[in-house]
């Protein structure tokens, strides 16, 4: 685990030094009453109740769409309880249900044939609809946003040099992106999953997993599956799900330790259960496939293909005892992967299994990198899931019956029309996370201590990807980091763990990258939460212009007053 704050307090004069050293006008600022740098689904949610309250507001996106990951494939909505889900978190479920009441929206399914699964089934009578296709995401996002006049610019990075964001006091004054524009605002919003104008700003944030003893949890850091807690039957549940059968070798050559390990196994082993590390959880794209025969498109093989990346893959499937139908107790028990339904003979494709879409251990430099060093991340990740759906489809190793389940599905000719059919966005599922006053942590997701600010409300488990492939004591090949923790039923969120230090940034508020453990983090981290966190957001940055106050000096009982009279949840 790492702690950082950012040097940037002479950047706004190193920013006008520089500007005219090289003979320049400095450039035009745009200004607004509020900034939002990201259009996530937390940036469009603040957006538009700023707009509602009559505040002049942009979104500063750098990809090509709005909606982050709710519209590059993650469909099948995690949740924990619907009923925590209010004001325009909802109104979006609300507008899906609409979209898809449509018969026209139907075009490849007819609306009878569908049934939704998973976590969030539509329950008959209900006045939304939790499961969708990006392209229907897209499209809803798109249309709330031109109900209200929100401004949107696309494809454009924060400039994330020294000069980037300057700084008068604890305020952010102008942030500039890379192509040299430049942008005022009484209030910023970072709706970023990286967290980029938060560290920018010289706020302090961890990446990485906290030790057990920093907070007095039982499920931060390493997760080895010692010493957790137990399920029924004595199991640990830690780095049970998602693991290699018993018996996998993980050198080169089988047997032979001299010949070296294959590739994507840490050296060192899986370290000490509870101690605190680097490691970030796993990242995958979220894949939209589809078995229409009309609308798929197969999987290809991608260029720099290597066998040797997916040994682990085979060499599970041959170490299991009995047909491969037998292999698994946990779900699908031939592909590794959950193959969730969506509208128009679509799914919502995530990881499963021991060698799955994850790309375990390969996103450690991702969170604090530069954008070259991301976009590398970006490609590998989408190499190596390109070529798993490959080896999954039409390998010869692979056995017959995971090739003839796999190779009827491919990817979507009418989703991410302008990426080949994949999705623009890497799913981060965890980055920087903001170090404020008030940290989430274990105890606030158990109810073992509740907030008397809250801003909004979670629901969902504890939960962790794998961090680490590593070596058992037994000479095999095992992954680290997976937790499954249930909580005992909804709980509230900080306003303080939205907003940093006061002595750091007074005009910056993070509903993404929030104040929050790496365990508890899990647990916030939905779509849906980050919506609820956007409005809350909004009218926490409305309320501080109105009243000239900063960020964290807000009268909380008024702004209650105010979350509730827009439709927030907070108890």
């Amino acid at each position: 685990m790492k702690i950082s704050r950012s040097l940037t307090s002479l950047a706004f004069i190193l920013l006008l030094s520089g500007a005219f050293a090289q003979g320049r006008k400095s450039a035009e600022i745009t200004a607004r009453d509020v900034v939002i740098y990201g259009g996530t689904s937390a940036g469009v949610a603040a957006a538009i109740q700023l707009a509602r309250l009559g505040k002049s507001v942009v979104i500063i996106e750098p990809g090509k769409r709005v909606g982050g990951m709710t519209t590059h494939g993650l469909g099948q909505t995690d949740i924990g309880n619907k009923q925590v889900i209010g004001g325009i978190s909802r109104e979006f479920y609300q507008n899906i249900k609409k979209h898809y009441a449509s018969p026209a929206n139907w075009t490849r399914q007819d609306p009878a044939e569908y049934r939704d699964g998973g976590q969030t089934r539509t329950a008959e009578g209900e006045d939304a609809m939790w499961t969708f296709e990006p392209s229907a995401a897209q499209r809803v996002y798109e249309a709330m946003l031109e109900d209200h006049n929100v401004e949107v610019v696309y494809g454009r990075r924060l400039d994330r040099s020294r000069g980037g964001t300057a700084m008068k006091g604890t305020r952010i004054h102008t942030i500039a992106t890379e192509s040299g524009e430049k942008y005022s605002a009484e209030v910023f919003i970072d709706a970023t999953y990286e967290g980029d104008l938060m560290a920018a700003a010289g706020v302090s944030y961890t990446v990485g997993r906290e030790p057990n003893s920093l907070y007095g949890e039982t499920l931060n850091g390493i997760q080895a599956g010692k010493h957790g807690t137990t399920l029924r039957g004595g199991r640990s549940n830690n780095s049970v799900h998602h693991n290699f059968v018993r018996g996998v070798d993980p050198y080169t050559v089988k047997g032979d330790s001299a010949s070296g390990l294959l590739p994507f196994i840490a050296e060192g082993g899986a370290g000490t259960d509870g101690e605190g590390d680097d490691g970030v959880q796993a990242y995958c794209f979220r894949m939209t496939l589809t078995d229409h025969p009309e609308n798929r498109i197969p999987f290809a093989k991608p260029e720099g293909y290597r066998d040797l990346d997916y040994e682990l893959l085979f060499r599970n499937y041959e170490a299991a005892e009995g047909p491969i139908e037998k292999m698994y107790w946990y779900g699908d028990p031939l592909v590794p992967w959950i193959n969730s339904e969506m509208p128009n003979r679509k799914t919502d494709t995530n990881n499963q299994k021991g060698f799955s879409t994850d790309f375990i251990g390969q996103n450690y430099a991702y969170p604090d990198g530069s954008y070259a060093e991301r976009e590398a991340i970006v490609d590998a990740h989408r190499r190596y899931q390109q070529g798993l759906m490959w080896t999954l489809a039409y390998h010869p190793r692979t056995p017959e019956k995971v090739r003839d389940a796999v190779s009827k599905w491919g990817i979507c000719k009418d989703e991410f029309t302008d990426n080949g059919g994949w999705p623009e966005a890497l799913y981060v599922r965890e980055a920087r996370r903001m170090v404020s006053d008030y940290v989430m942590t274990q105890h606030h997701c158990e109810g073992k201590t509740v907030v008397s600010d809250p801003v909004g409300m979670a629901a969902y488990g504890m939960d962790s990807h794998h961090v680490k492939r590593y070596v058992d004591e037994n000479g095999h090949v095992r992954n680290e980091g997976n937790v499954e923790a249930s909580v005992p039923g909804p709980y509230p969120v900080s306003y303080q763990s939205i907003v940093p230090k006061d002595d750091e940034c007074t005009n910056l508020i993070v509903p993404v990258c929030l104040s929050a453990s790496h365990i508890a983090f899990g647990s916030i981290r939905m779509e849906p939460v980050f919506m609820i966190l956007g409005q809350s957001a909004a009218m926490i940055a409305a309320m501080a212009i109105d009243t000239e106050r900063d960020v964290q000096a807000l009268d909380y009982a008024v702004l209650k007053r105010e979350l509730t009279e827009v439709g927030q949840i907070l108890e």
